[in-house]
């Protein structure tokens, strides 16, 4: 397929600034195959699952992960800002840097601004020690560990996605809106935005009408964000990002099918990587390793029966990820239907339950 059949306009003023308070009064899209769209609310939810279904979420944390610094080469000194994309090792993380082409291997780069709160800790300071093709950086920092991410803590600001940094600056707010109610897992550098809707009311009700819980984790890595270069999508590489799906968790998944209960997956990411453990005949396996699965129409859905997510831009691997899963015509006309009634776009936007094609 071609890149050209995933694009579509979207007006600016339906791009959310802010997610809706409180987190589960957000609009949420049910799309049912051979069914008319329907217009609910996230905290109807539970009148869309009956007991036996499990929810599977990612229980992954967003660091604060955008740093500013200063590149030191010899007596020369340049800004940069670093994305931190996907940790390698306890001192070692792959970053988005700009200016990347500023950078070469064994450059130094002193994270922190004067004033800001970096003073707590002293120094934070990695060598670049290489550079990938995909426009990677590679640094090897000076502190490893729970130091060095007690650091990042101190110096970095939420990842804002770039189509909201670009409206406005990260704030204290977003330090509680961009993270989920049931985060736990330090790792990602990017919300997995459907958990945002929940609130510990909302999981309550569903728990007591017998819908089960599960708690995957999945490193959102910054390359969630680029944009897709290719036109013939068989290009198209994926950034890798890691994840688990723990031995007791798989079990349980299996067991819930076995009895007639549907698996829900929360969010693309969770998606991901339930396909990525399962196997052929769709039993899934534990899982504990890197995934850069690459999901498009086309592609046979092996774990998942239901999706929840939020409304994607176009021409975007998710955006395809969603086509596969409900069908891309029925993902048009879903869209075109949010777009026509005021549905919010986007990380801090509405929802939408998607019951897959085919089931």
């Amino acid at each position: 397929m071609k890149l050209a059949d995933f694009d579509f306009h979207l007006p600016d003023n339906r791009i959310a600034l802010r997610p809706a308070d409180p987190r589960d009064s957000a609009r949420l899209l049910v799309v049912e195959p051979a069914l008319p769209l329907r217009d609910e609310t996230v905290r109807d939810l539970p009148g869309e699952l009956r007991s036996g279904d499990v929810l599977v979420v990612n229980d992954t944390r967003v660091i604060p992960a955008r740093l500013k610094g200063v590149r030191l080469r010899g007596d020369s000194r340049v800004v940069v800002e670093a994305t931190l994309h996907r940790q390698t090792g306890p001192a070692a993380w792959t970053a988005f840097m700009r200016p990347g082409k500023r950078l070469a291997e064994g450059d130094r780069v002193v994270f922190g601004e004067p004033g800001d709160r970096a003073c707590l800790l002293g120094s934070l300071e990695a060598t670049v020690t290489g550079k990938g093709d995909g426009g990677e950086v590679f640094l090897a920092f000076d502190l490893a560990g729970p130091d060095l991410m007690a650091a990042i803590a101190e110096r970095g600001v939420m990842p804002l996605p770039p189509y909201i940094a670009a409206k406005r600056p990260e704030d204290e707010r977003d330090r509680a809106d961009y993270q989920t109610v049931y985060a736990e897992a330090d790792g990602s550098v990017a919300a997995p935005t459907a958990g945002l809707h929940f609130t510990p009311e909302l999981l309550a009700r569903l728990t007591a009408m017998g819908v089960g819980f599960e708690r995957v984790t999945l490193h959102v890595g910054a390359g969630t964000f680029l944009p897709v270069k290719t036109e013939d999508l068989a290009d198209h590489r994926m950034h890798a990002e890691w994840g688990e799906v723990p031995e007791e968790v798989a079990d349980r998944l299996n067991a819930a099918r076995d009895a007639g209960g549907r698996i829900v997956c929360v969010g693309t990411t969770s998606l991901r990587l339930l396909e990525s453990a399962a196997d052929e005949s769709g039993r899934i396996r534990p899982f504990s390793a890197e995934t850069a699965i690459f999901i498009t129409p086309g592609y046979r859905f092996r774990a998942a029966d239901g999706l929840m997510t939020n409304f994607h831009l176009p021409k975007s691997t998710l955006f395809m990820l969603v086509s596969a899963f409900a069908g891309l015509d029925a993902m048009r006309a879903a869209y075109a239907h949010a777009i026509g009634t005021g549905y919010r776009f986007y990380s801090y936007g509405d929802s939408s339950l998607l019951w897959r094609a085919g089931r």
